[in-house]
């Protein structure tokens, strides 16, 4: 018997609970779809950010933890 089938039967017998949270678990184990398009804009972002980092734009650590702390308490 594979280990898969063994899993399968396992699953088989979760309780609601359980199996939900096994759901869940197996959710956050699969990293969410990229498309080509995503990833390129993805890319072309971070160049850009790269960029003005590098020319002197850009907000300091401490002054962009204080802003998303801000943020975040709304």
């Amino acid at each position: 018997m594979s280990t898969l089938v063994e899993i399968q039967e396992a699953i088989t017998r979760l309780g609601e609970d359980e199996m939900t949270a096994l759901s869940l678990w197996l959710q956050s184990q699969t990293a969410p779809a990229m498309t080509s398009m995503d990833e390129q804009r993805l890319l072309r972002s971070l160049d850009e950010a790269i960029r003005d980092v590098d020319t002197g734009k850009g907000v300091p650590l401490e002054e962009a933890r204080k802003l998303v702390a801000s943020w975040a308490a709304k």
